[in-house]
This record gives structure tokens, C-alpha cells and sequence, in this order.
């Protein structure tokens, strides 16, 4: 052996005791806690229409295991074309993938399984062969602290459902209210996304340019291809600019409405999978962690939820959920919508409804799979009764109403609640479709002040338990659930929304810990949310003088008064303290005496 030779030798040495040594063949990300670390294998040379189906007869899983605690996290891989699919638009390539966001810092150690055989992706069986190439492999590499702050998820951690009406964030234990956009449920319809879409004949007219927002691109956001994106990134920009932390879209809808969202390579094949397109998705929803919006995965409207597998839990369904988990499962906040309207008869297409019994199952498949236990919520057609209790899975109610005023939001949100706790398990419930399908949140141009919406279905919902609102646009308005591609329609709304947001985040309120009270409140219409004796929030829909019933809660109790139509500071109205127990009166508030108002109560604590 030469100098050379033993200078070279004496550097991979040295390189392989390093800490933070890296044995797969590619890593990309930061190697930091709640970061998304990307683990790229040289596999076998394939495509997306290769004979052996990449995506049905392999399966990759990654095993990653903390040195110090144990904690283990088994991770499904995927193919992923050439590993830059989604600017070369490559449909063949040998690079598998596998995305894992590590929960603490320190030596994280992975093992690799890759087999192959028949339905090897959906099947458990212990038997398969060796694919070869990465199978057994084994490495590690070192976690540091996250750098992140502000609204950018990496700073707080993954969002869990914790057995309680609010979810929290793993890292820093902040409680997560959000208010969003549930519409345009085609939001992912995008021009510049990949794929036979555009013009395959189904419904190619609703395919979206998102063209209004490209202006709200800034320098340093994502792209593709070079320059594609700008407009969609633009959008979800401009909802994190108004201060909202939520978007809503459907990943599947080849039956229904629109026709244009699908993870497939074409709209008539159901396990082979777009890797450019769906690389493209990743690039949107990775921005979405920076600028902190809540990814709402709706992974099937109503007319879909027969059309894989006829309505049962199969080999289609199976395969679509994982593709879903292994490409975007590794997102901190996000939650998996079962079914959009579930068990609804869709005569039109003669789509049978799935069984109370079949989103059970699909429930516990999807919890089996995504091991970082996300929530798991089914949106309301036939009503939540079959789901409630410890056995499925299911965590939540992504709610919907049908009163153009949205009167029955309040009511709704406490019913579910209510109904869940007592059958022995309390979900998160969201009011994800407040308001009716052909009228709900109008665009600013009709109804400027949103009185209604603000009353009955932002503030509605907040009184009554809810962890947050989405916004869905009446089909018989412009800019629609469909149509829309101008979130600056809603423009005034979202001011409201933040608002709200303002009032329960920055007056450290505690809202996890207090419970809707309405029988406290001497005005029938109004809400109360209160930790009895400590705090209490009240909403007043018209102003007003009432009259609060602290029971035999007696203190020195604070009151400050919050507007909900302008924000801004707490202040004083015309009762400053109130000593006692019993009912004791509020007072009025400040000005706008006939309008909305929000008191916060407080117990004094010198």
C-alpha cells in the first residue's frame, strides 16, 4: 500500500468514528430535532409502469431507534423516480426514500428493511424475499437542538391529539387553536403541478393558475422546474400574511365536483403513482412547516368513498393511504379527514357509501401505518355515532353545518363533544364547514362585515370547545369552493379570524382548561367558556348589560373587555371588579354598546 493509499485508507477511518457519520448513501435536510431528514437508498433501476409494480410489490420500511430512551419509530419508504422528480419530471429511476422527522436529540440508529414479492407494500406477511440492494442495512447519525422560532412548526414540535379537546405540540406544550381555508376543496388542481390532469377531459375547465397570488411569492420561496410554483407558494404566503394557520385541500377527488386531484399517474389507474407531481405536493406542504399552516388532508370526498376498492378496505385503499403516510406522514401539524361527508349515497355515479365498519377499519389501518399517531378525524354526512369510544381510532369530528346564518354551529360543536366524552373517549372537534354548501363565508364584495359568521360560527365555535374553524365559499358565489383562486375575496374575514386567534393567544388564557358554560349567562343567546372561580370568557352577541352567575365561586374578579370586530387591547368597560358570588353584572362595554363584545374575567390573585 502507497503513501497515497494509506492517507486515504486512514480518512475513511477516521470519517466512520465521527460522530454523526451518515450510512446511507444520501442524506439531505438538517440533521436537528422536529426537521425533516431525508434518507435516500440506491435501489433497484424501475419506473412507474415498470412490469413489477414499484409501488405494490416492494416495500420499504425504515426502523429508527433512540440510542439513550429506546424510542423506536418504523417509517414507510417509497420510490422516488431519480430523486429529483419533481424538477426533471423523471418517472423511472433507482432512488427509495424515506422521510423521518426525529421527536428528541442525540443518536438516532436505522435499520432497513426492503422486500419484494406480490402486494408486498399492503401485506404483513413475514415471508417475503430480500429486494436486495439496501435490505438489513444499518447506520445512525447525531440530532442536535431545533434553530426554528416564530410560526414555524420546527420550533414547537409535532401536533398530537392528547386525549383532550385541544391538540398540543410536542415541543414546546403549546395548545393549537387554527382558523383556515377549507375551499377551495380543489386547492391542489394547480396548473403547474405534473401530470394528465390538464386536460384528460374531466372537468379540465376547473383546473386552477392561482395567478392572483403570485404576486404574495417572495424571494427564497420554493419553486420547481425552475420557475413553476410561484402562484400556489403565493397563496399559501398570503393566508400566513392575514395570520391564519390552516389550509384544507383534497388529495383525491377522481368522482365528485371536480375531477383534477389525484396522486396517480392518470385518472383510471389506482396503483401507480405520479412521483414528479406528488414530489411537487411535498415542496408546497414542506413551505407550509416553515410558515406555519396546518395541513388538512382530505383524503377522499364522498363520491370516492366507494371507488377503490367498492367500498370495503383493500389492496387500492391500502396502498393509497401508505403513498400518503411514506410521502408526507413525517409533517409536523396535520391532520388525516377520513371521508369528506361520509356514508352519503351518491346516486349520480352509483357510489356506495362506505360502512360505519369499513372507516373502522380504514381508521386503524391508517393509525397502524402513520406511526407518529397524527389525528385521525371523518367529516360528517350520516352523523358521528358509530365512531364514538375507545376502540376506533378515529380522534376527532371535522364538522360540518348547514345553516346559512350559522346559528346551529355552537350547539353542534358542543353536542359532539359532549356526545364523545360520554362514550368514553374526548375527541378534538373542528368546525371544518361552518355555514351551508350554497351560501357559508360570501365573498367580501357581498357581505363585508361578516356579522353572522363572526357571531355564530367563528366565535360560535371557540365558545363551545372547538380547537379551531376552516372556511368553506358558497357554491352560488363567486369564488367558490370550486372557482376560487383569490383568497383576497375573503380578505376582511380572515382580519376577523386573526382576531380571534389574537384574543385567546395573547391574553394568556388558558382555554384547555375551562369548559362551555352557557347556562351562566343571563342572555340566552350568548356564550360563556370558563375554569369556574378562576376565569371566564364571555361572548355578548349584541352588547348589552348581563348578568354572570359565578354560583358559589365567590372572589375579587377582574373585567376587561376585548372587540371582536377591531382587536387591539383589553379594556375597561363600566364595571371594573366585581366581589362577590351569585349573579353579579358586567356592566357594559366601553363603546358600540349594541354590538359584539367579548368579556374576559379573572380572578384576582393579590
Amino acid at each position: 500500500m502507497n503513501i497515497l493509499q494509506k492517507a486515504s485508507f486512514l480518512i475513511v477511518c477516521i470519517w466512520m468514528l465521527l460522530p454523526g457519520r451518515i450510512d446511507a448513501q444520501n442524506i439531505s435536510g438538517e440533521l436537528k430535532k422536529w426537521h425533516k431528514i431525508t434518507l435516500d437508498f440506491k435501489g433497484p433501476e424501475t419506473s412507474e409502469d415498470d412490469v413489477i409494480n414499484p409501488f405494490l410489490n416492494y416495500r420499504l420500511n425504515v426502523t429508527f431507534t433512540h440510542k439513550e430512551t429506546g424510542k423506536s419509530y418504523l417509517i414507510p419508504g417509497y420510490f422516488a423516480a431519480d430523486g429529483n422528480a419533481a424538477n426533471s419530471g423523471a418517472n423511472s429511476g433507482n432512488i427509495w426514500r424515506v422521510h423521518f422527522a426525529p421527536d428528541e436529540t442525540g443518536e438516532w440508529n436505522y435499520k432497513v428493511d426492503f422486500k419484494k414479492g406480490k402486494w408486498a407494500a399492503i401485506r404483513s406477511y413475514k415471508k417475503f424475499d430480500s429486494a436486495g440492494f439496501m435490505d438489513e442495512k444499518t447506520g445512525g447519525f447525531d440530532v442536535g437542538e431545533s434553530d426554528k422560532s416564530g410560526r414555524d412548526f420546527r420550533g414547537k414540535g409535532r401536533l398530537q391529539y392528547i386525549d383532550e379537546r385541544y391538540l398540543q405540540f410536542a415541543g414546546n406544550g403549546e395548545y393549537f387553536l387554527k382558523c383556515g381555508a377549507d375551499a377551495p376543496e380543489n386547492f391542489l388542481a394547480y396548473d403547474e403541478f405534473d401530470g394528465t390532469f390538464h386536460n384528460d377531459g374531466h372537468k379540465d375547465d376547473l383546473v386552477k393558475t392561482w395567478e392572483a397570488h403570485e404576486k404574495d411569492w417572495q424571494t427564497g420561496d420554493p419553486v420547481w422546474q425552475n420557475n413553476k410554483g410561484k402562484d400556489i407558494v403565493g397563496a399559501m404566503n398570503y393566508l400566513a400574511s392575514k395570520g391564519m394557520n390552516a389550509v384544507s385541500f383534497l388529495t383525491m377527488n377522481i368522482e365528485g365536483d371536480d375531477q383534477n386531484v389525484f396522486p396517480y399517474v392518470d385518472y383510471d389507474t389506482y396503483d401507480r403513482f405520479d412521483c414528479s407531481k406528488l414530489d411537487q405536493w411535498e415542496i408546497l406542504f414542506e413551505h407550509a412547516d416553515k410558515i406555519g399552516l396546518f395541513l388538512h388532508f382530505k383524503t377522499m370526498e364522498v363520491e370516492n368513498q366507494g371507488l377503490l376498492d367498492n367500498g370495503g378496505v383493500g389492496l387500492f385503499t391500502k396502498l393509497y393511504y401508505r403513498e400518503l403516510i411514506a410521502r408526507f406522514g413525517h409533517h409536523l401539524a396535520l391532520n388525516w379527514n377520513l371521508c369528506e361527508e361520509n356514508g352519503d349515497w351518491v346516486k349520480e355515479t352509483k357510489t356506495f357509501p362506505l360502512e360505519s365498519a369499513d372507516y373502522i377499519a380504514l381508521a386503524d389501518y391508517v393509525a397502524s401505518t402513520d406511526t407518529y399517531n397524527h389525528h385521525i378525524v371523518i367529516h360528517n354526512g350520516e352523523w358521528f355515532d358509530e365512531y364514538y369510544g375507545d376502540k376506533p381510532k378515529i380522534t376527532g369530528a371535522s364538522l360540518q353545518t348547514n345553516k346559512p346564518d350559522f346559528r346551529n354551529v355552537h350547539k353542534q360543536v358542543k353536542n359532539v363533544l359532549k356526545a364523545s366524552e360520554e362514550n368514553g373517549k374526548i375527541w378534538a372537534v373542528a368546525c371544518d364547514e361552518p355555514g351551508d354548501a350554497q351560501h357559508s363565508l360570501l365573498p367580501d364584495a357581498e357581505d363585508p362585515n361578516h356579522d353572522d359568521a363572526r357571531k355564530n360560527g367563528l366565535w360560535g365555535a371557540m365558545m363551545a370547545g372547538a380547537w379551531g374553524t376552516e372556511w368553506y365559499f358558497g357554491y352560488a358565489h363567486p369564488h367558490s369552493d370550486l372557482t376560487a383562486q383569490d383568497y383576497r375575496s375573503r380578505d376582511f374575514f380572515w382580519d376577523q379570524g386573526k382576531i380571534c386567534l389574537d384574543f385567546f393567544n395573547k391574553n394568556n388564557i388558558h382555554f384547555w382548561d375551562m369548559e362551555p358554560l352557557d347556562h351562566l349567562i343571563s342572555s340566552e343567546e350568548d356564550y360563556v367558556l370558563a375554569n369556574p372561580g378562576t376565569s371566564y370568557v364571555v361572548y355578548l352577541k349584541n352588547g348589552g348589560n348581563s348578568s354572570l352567575n359565578f354560583e358559589e365561586n365567590e372572589g375579587n374578579y377582574k373585567v376587561l373587555w376585548y372587540n371582536p370586530r377591531k382587536g387591539g387591547k383589553l379594556e375597561q368597560g363600566s364595571v371594573k371588579r366585581i366581589q362577590g358570588q351569585g349573579k353579579q353584572s358586567l356592566g357594559i362595554p366601553p363603546n358600540d354598546i349594541g354590538k359584539d363584545w367579548v368579556a374576559l374575567i379573572t380572578k384576582n390573585q393579590d
